[in-house]
């Protein structure tokens, strides 16, 4: 076997196990997700209590995230997503344990933080791997983080229907969960740092590279935090839906995501980065439009569709760009990372505010701005428009220190 067939199967093969990855990833958040009312009431704390406590796991990642780049130079890349992911994954047990308030604030931060880094490693990583195959893997991997997520919900779900004490049901979900990840980590490609190169920085700002691409994050993580959080809401209260319905409608927009991000990339091939990221931003603004101009729930619902659509390849792609976007890939992937998370945090809380001092048509016609500036700002996504080879028989490119 050639030097250069034997590098190809390993990188299609470090695809198959990063994407392995990214779903185990998802599944602890759609795990734990729907346990969050069995650990209120576990930990006896109010509703108001519980949104302060919710807010500690994007605080844990935000400050964590830089620490990854870090510990990659310290140990490698797959030793450090080795550990980082059993960190994470065992991390799940926590907050089901938490007797209080203090302890359940405490358990969120360590489950932001080892979540946020994992999330680096696994993205720069995937970012490598689309590197050197020369086509657009990054809509896919996270389109896997979907499934994970939907997987982990599903499974939480029927946990919760037959009365399952959540501290069982995470204790063999992470066990589950961590050997997976684990395993699935000898596949992933060894990078390791140059002898000459200087370790990052343990705590660093976003670099400026980072901060127009992770604006562009930022439009999108807001537009899918206040679907996620307000659709079903706007149904009932705007709409006057039923439960039911309304339910759906949330569970409609999270497919619709899953979907085109796992078929995301074939598009991306085909018209790059730029170009599908400002189609994308036209369909989420006709999707935010259908919402505020609805007057029927079928308009609405398909209105979060196109919104869910829309947006859902878009922050692959911001962590495809930031890969590419200087010197340090880890650092700035962690920048974007931080500003999404920071975006997640704010969104449902902006949105209710707004909601509370005017109504809910008036939030999402806030969403709907924030969409055009994903059209508007798309172009700074150049750095995740690779060059293109010639095909076939194109070598793969020698890895980078």
């Amino acid at each position: 076997m050639s030097a250069v067939t034997y590098q190809q199967r390993e990188v299609k093969r470090a695809r198959y196990a990063v994407a392995a990855v990214f779903a185990v990833h998802g599944a602890v958040t759609g795990s734990f997700a729907t346990r969050v009312p069995w650990i209120q009431d576990h930990a006896g704390v109010s509703a108001g209590g519980l949104g302060i406590a919710l807010a500690f796991p994007a605080i844990g990642a935000s400050l964590a995230m830089p620490l990854a780049g870090r510990i990659s130079h310290r140990f490698g890349a797959r030793n450090a997503l080795r550990g980082l992911i059993a960190l994470w994954t065992l991390a799940l047990i926590l907050p089901s344990l938490a007797p209080g308030m203090a302890a359940l604030c405490l358990a969120l931060f360590v489950f932001g933080a080892t979540a946020g880094m994992a999330d680096v490693a696994m993205n720069a990583l995937g970012v490598e791997v689309e590197n050197r195959l020369d086509r657009s893997i990054m809509s896919g991997l996270h389109g896997m983080w979907s499934a994970g997520a939907l997987t982990g919900s599903a499974a939480g779900t029927l946990a919760a229907h037959l009365g399952t004490d959540a501290r069982l049901h995470h204790a063999l979900t992470a066990a589950v969960l961590t050997a997976t990840g684990v395993g699935a980590c000898a596949w992933v490609l060894d990078l390791q740092p140059a002898a000459e190169e200087e370790p990052p920085p343990r705590f660093a700002l976003p670099p400026r590279s980072a901060l127009l691409i992770g604006a562009i994050g930022f439009c999108a993580v807001f537009a899918e935090g206040a679907s996620l959080d307000w659709s079903a809401v706007f149904l009932r209260d705007e709409l006057g839906t039923s439960a039911g319905l309304a339910a759906a409608c949330t569970t409609g927009f999270t497919l619709t995501m899953a979907i085109a991000r796992i078929a995301g990339d074939r598009v991306v091939d085909r018209f790059g980065a730029v170009r599908t990221v400002r189609v994308s931003g036209i369909v989420a603004v006709a999707g935010g439009l259908l919402i505020v101009l609805a007057e029927h729930p079928a308009a609405a619902m398909t209105g979060f569709a196109l919104t869910g659509l829309g947006i859902a390849v878009v922050v692959p792609l911001c962590f495809a760009a930031a890969g590419r976007s200087g010197s340090n890939p880890s650092l700035a992937i962690a920048g974007v990372a931080t500003i999404t998370y920071t975006s997640g945090l704010i969104a449902p809380g902006v949105i209710g505010l707004l909601a509370q001092a005017t109504s809910l048509v008036v939030s999402f016609t806030v969403v709907t701005v924030l969409s055009c500036g994903v059209a508007s700002l798309a172009g700074v996504l150049r750095a995740g428009d690779r060059p293109k080879v010639t095909r076939p028989g194109a070598a793969v490119p020698e890895p980078r220190p």
